[in-house]
């Protein structure tokens, strides 16, 4: 499981870095995280997919969110056990800790 976690946050972590590097133009020395380098694969790749360039980077992360969404489904049924036990044992200690009062307890003592 730490593997598949690990092939899915590497490409999100290093698209989103680079993403926001070349964006805001902090190069440091190299070409592909310039302004100009972002400019030119989002122009390549709107080309190639025939929509605006400017369409592309909402898309990605719609794409980000779903993909993402989709692994925790996969987590949540592979530990479902353990969430269901933890639900249980929420659900039973927040109505157990909540004192019971009688009723003459519970009155108001205001004159």
């Amino acid at each position: 499981m730490k593997t598949f976690l690990i092939f899915w946050a590497t490409p999100i972590v290093l698209l989103g870095g680079w993403y926001g590097l070349s964006y805001n133009d902090i190069s440091f020395g190299y070409f592909m995280l310039t302004r100009q380098a972002h400019d030119m694969v989002f122009q390549i790749y709107g080309d190639i997919l025939g929509i605006p360039p400017d369409t592309i980077p909402p898309l990605v992360a719609r794409a980000i969110v779903f993909d993402s969404l989709f692994v925790f489904a996969i987590i949540a049924l592979r530990k479902r056990r353990a969430i269901a036990a933890w639900w249980r044992t929420r659900q039973g200690t927040s109505v157990s800790e909540a004192p019971i009062l009688d009723s003459a307890e519970s009155l108001s003592r205001a004159p």
